[in-house]
């Protein structure tokens, strides 16, 4: 069973009632995030990238970086593959934002504005979310690890599946932050991680972090209800 999203009294769905430093209102969720070490080690504010799926995809894909075995998961036309309920969940998402400034010590499904987000009430399907909690060492040197991330995000959106991608802000206080993407299933994320770019990321971020732990979870949407549920990944496939 999945948990059951508490209501907290305090949520708002106006973005102006949440700090800055947690959502930007102003950024357009559609542009790519710019990876450097400005916008990964001191980020203005948390960055929210939903792709734009019913964008054509490059026409020419660079080759050299994907191997010719694993092509990525997109259509002949270059249309993203996307099927109805995962488009109505892109179109949620576009309110996410998190509900405490403290999201990267919270529980998952305790960290964001889940309940919030509605969906049609004869939809049903499930997701693949993946968190990402780091520290970073203090003075690492991380240079390669921001162009890797850069060339790592390009292949994720290159693969098809993705949904969501959100990076938070640091705490001021224990250094710790959060990431987290959503797929439309499982198989696009093994797809995606299993890229070369995304391989040398990981590699590089074990010097350049103190913590960086990995969580799973399932993002469910049953019918009879508009509401979502999470509930921590059991081994099973999801979604499609």
């Amino acid at each position: 069973m999945g948990l059951t999203l508490p209501q907290y009294p305090h949520e708002s769905s106006d973005l102006s009632q949440v700090p800055i430093r947690l959502v930007d209102p102003e950024r357009d969720p559609h542009l790519l995030p710019t990876f450097d070490s400005e916008s990964l080690t001191k980020p203005a504010s948390a960055v929210l990238y939903l792709p734009p799926l019913l964008s054509s995809l490059p026409s020419k894909l660079p080759a050299h970086d994907l191997p010719i075995d694993r092509p990525p998961m997109i259509t002949e036309t270059r249309l993203p593959d996307i099927d109805p309920v995962s488009l109505s969940l892109h179109k949620a998402l576009h309110r996410f934002h998190p509900i405490t400034p403290d999201y990267a010590a919270s529980p998952y499904a305790e960290a964001f504005n889940w309940s919030r987000l509605e969906l049609p009430i004869d939809e049903e399907r499930d997701w693949y979310c993946v968190v990402f909690r780091s520290k970073r060492k203090p003075g690492s040197d991380s240079g390669p690890l921001y162009d890797a991330d850069a060339k790592a995000h390009a292949e994720a959106v290159q693969n098809g599946g993705l949904i969501m991608y959100w990076y938070g802000v640091p705490n001021e206080v224990t250094g710790m932050n959060l990431a987290t993407c959503i797929w439309q299933s499982r198989k696009h994320a093994i797809a995606a991680n299993s890229r070369p770019h995304h391989i040398r990321a990981m590699k590089l971020a074990a010097s350049s972090y103190e913590v960086y732990h990995l969580e799973r979870y399932r993002l469910s949407k049953v019918k009879g209800e508009t509401h979502l549920t999470i509930e921590p990944f059991d081994g099973q496939e999801v979604g499609w």
